[in-house]
């Protein structure tokens, strides 16, 4: 391996804040800009498409009225624990061009995140250049500073998170598994919970309906509509959660695809989900956890059928 040590820049910070909710920090737009840069400054965001090959741009304005446009592509999205991208930028009026490649990680540390950037610059002048003539460093460290402040604000209003899983059954049979009622009211939910109701109108504009129990008898009504539907490679839906009384209380959008993979399937599940109550956020936070127990339940009832 390469030694970057002369021309690299390596900040870390222990945020008193999931790493779900650091990630949405630092992929979400409107969030990016309360907090982005060092003190002092601002950022208008042009484009924020958080996906390999996807691009970023923006400008931030120093309290000087300088203004430092910045074009990115992302080169790794691995939710919640990696982002990598190439960034170029400069100060307007012939500022030298600056470019990088920046990771950020996010690991979790118990109920905290430390969040690391490594950026790396072509050569170690131009690294030593953005720490003497732009404070790169020192704008680093704020910017992170800015980052702490701004979490506590958040809380969890919207989640979205991805799901990779190899099924052992070709991806006719799993698809079957979400489309079949008899069989989804197997799988659907967490562990210990059942389906009493589990209605599916498998066609584009038609409903979904199912009532999940839980083991303390509590119903947990959900459902929403089909908006994209082919046949053992991809399928789309809304998802609403709703109270007793039938309101709203979280909604969003699920896409799951399936590829064949050898005799398997490769089952990618991407879920996001807005609260529109408070006390939903506390659903958001066992999001991903509620997901993955029910692909377990999903791969027993394939292993069923097989």
């Amino acid at each position: 391996m390469t030694d970057t040590t002369d021309r690299e820049i390596l900040v870390t910070r222990l945020f008193d804040a999931p790493r779900e909710l650091a990630w949405q920090a630092m992929t979400d737009p409107k969030h990016v800009v309360q907090w982005w840069g060092p003190r002092g400054f601002t950022t208008t965001i042009q484009e924020m498409d958080v996906r390999p090959g996807g691009v970023w741009t923006h400008v931030m304005h120093g309290p000087d009225g300088a203004n430092y446009p910045n074009h990115s592509v992302f080169q790794e999205v691995m939710y919640p624990e990696r982002l990598v991208f190439a960034n170029g930028g400069h100060r307007e009026g012939g500022g030298l061009e600056v470019n990088f490649i920046s990771t950020w990680t996010f690991e979790a540390v118990d109920d905290k995140t430390l969040v690391t950037i490594h950026m790396v610059f072509p050569t170690a002048a131009q690294r030593d250049m953005v720490v003497k003539e732009y404070g790169a460093l020192e704008g680093a460290k704020q910017t992170l500073e800015r980052l702490a402040e701004h979490l506590p604000t958040m809380g969890f209003d919207e989640r979205h998170i991805v799901i990779e899983r190899i099924v052992d059954a070709p991806p006719a049979l799993v698809f079957q598994c979400w489309t079949d009622p008899k069989h989804m009211a197997c799988w659907w939910g967490p562990h210990s919970f059942t389906n009493p109701v589990c209605e599916l109108d498998v066609r584009i504009g038609g409903t979904w309906r199912i009532v999940m129990r839980g083991p303390d008898g509590t119903d947990y009504p959900c459902g929403g509509v089909y908006r994209e539907i082919v046949p053992a490679e991809r399928l789309v839906f809304t998802n609403i959660a709703t109270d007793a009384a039938g309101q709203p209380i979280l909604e969003g959008l699920t896409t799951v695809t399936f590829a064949a993979m050898n005799g398997k399937t490769k089952m990618t599940v991407s879920t996001g989900a807005t609260a529109l109550v408070c006390y939903a956020r506390a659903y958001l936070e066992g999001m991903e956890m509620g997901w993955t127990q029910s692909l377990e339940r999903l791969d027993a009832e394939v292993a069923r059928l097989r």
